[in-house]
């Protein structure tokens, strides 16, 4: 088997463990005779993966029962609109912090609404090498949320700490740290994802809404992007990424079986250090973002040349070391190290480091 390391942003890497699983099964799924490709999502058997995924998803992050969870579809950039359209009737207006592309499509979204929506803090003018400082005194007071992206992939950002709301809720992008290390989903009122980069295929997005914010959807906001429509209906209003789902549910099971989000977030700590540890020991290649706002999924770095940069991505694909190509819109290079990607392939990319610097050497 000739697997090379895959250091994309998403979709990316899934589980050796959850590929083989779901290859033994994918003809034929237990006894039901038929694979989950194929099933009616009605029908006992797949009715049971979707609770499982949920059961095993709540035990995973430890989240509370007054939390609805639901599998949705349309990926994390649907609820860009989802989200105001779903509480801004709470008070009429939202706060936003713009730490990178994706907090700023949420913010332009909702402008685009026409919704009374303000950017209380953003690190634009410095090219977003840090997550911005948020305190409680910042956010309007009636404000219905606070919206941020936790984790930032292109800029390989995240924030050390959830943000103090005080009562206004706060409403979390997680789509690139998703189950990679413990969080407290009660100091959340809802967190939504993308579940390609640490969950599952592309397909599924994971929307966790504390209850009692379920009654605030617009009126004439679409059935499809309703969560209270979709809590009540169990994800099911209608058919949902079956096999996605069924996908994650591995996922799930697998982070379980070796110890959980703190074994978890233990690997990928371990991961992490070893790149930055080499980034911070030499000057042949820069490491751009802050210390304190370092994302432990999304790691970038560049030469400082941008021909160099390209010729990196370049040879580290031939050897075996794929999509490390930074994203179009800042260059260099990127290394998402989620949760499927093993220690062995952070070694093997830091060796590549080395042996690059010393036979491209800078004029």
């Amino acid at each position: 088997m000739n697997r090379i390391y895959n250091f994309s942003a998403g979709p990316s890497m899934l589980p050796l463990p959850v590929l083989e699983k779901a290859a033994a099964e994918l003809v034929c799924y237990g006894e039901s005779g038929m694979s989950v490709m194929e099933m009616s999502h009605r029908s006992p058997d797949y009715e049971a993966i979707i609770q499982d995924a949920e059961a095993m998803l709540r035990r995973l992050m430890n989240i509370p029962d007054n939390y609805k969870v639901l599998f949705l579809q349309g990926g994390a950039s649907t609820q860009f609109a989802a989200v105001p359209m779903n509480l801004i009737k709470r008070t009429g207006k939202a706060d936003y912090a713009v730490s990178g592309q994706f907090s700023g499509k949420a913010f332009k979204e909702a402008q685009k609404l026409g919704y009374d929506v303000k950017c209380i803090a953003t690190t634009k003018e410095d090219n977003f090498d840090h997550v911005p400082t948020i305190t409680k005194d910042m956010i309007r007071p009636d404000a219905a949320y606070l919206h941020i992206c936790f984790n930032n992939t292109i800029y390989g950002t995240k924030y050390p700490e959830i943000p103090d709301t005080g009562d206004v809720p706060l409403v979390a992008d997680l789509s690139s740290c998703i189950i990679s290390e413990p969080v407290d989903v009660s100091r959340f009122g809802v967190i939504y994802a993308g579940a390609q980069k640490n969950m599952a295929p592309a397909g599924l997005t994971l929307v966790i809404v504390r209850e009692d914010l379920l009654d605030y959807a617009e009126e004439k906001i679409p059935t499809m992007l309703e969560w209270k429509t979709m809590a009540e209906n169990g994800s099911m209003y209608n058919t949902p990424p079956c096999y996605t789902i069924y996908m994650a549910k591995l996922v799930y099971e697998w982070i379980l079986s070796i110890g959980g989000l703190d074994v978890m977030k233990e690997m990928n700590v371990k991961k992490a250090a070893l790149l930055y540890d080499y980034l911070d020991s030499q000057d042949y290649y820069i490491a751009p973002v802050k210390k304190e706002s370092r994302s432990m999924m999304n790691v970038t770095f560049v030469t400082g040349d941008a021909d160099l940069d390209k010729k990196f991505a370049s040879e580290a694909g031939k050897a075996g070391l794929k999509n490390l190509k930074g994203h179009r819109s800042v260059g260099g290079m990127r290394a998402s190290i989620y949760n499927a990607m093993p220690y062995e392939g952070v070694e093997a990319l830091v060796a590549f480091m080395k042996d690059f610097a010393a036979k491209n050497p800078k004029n």
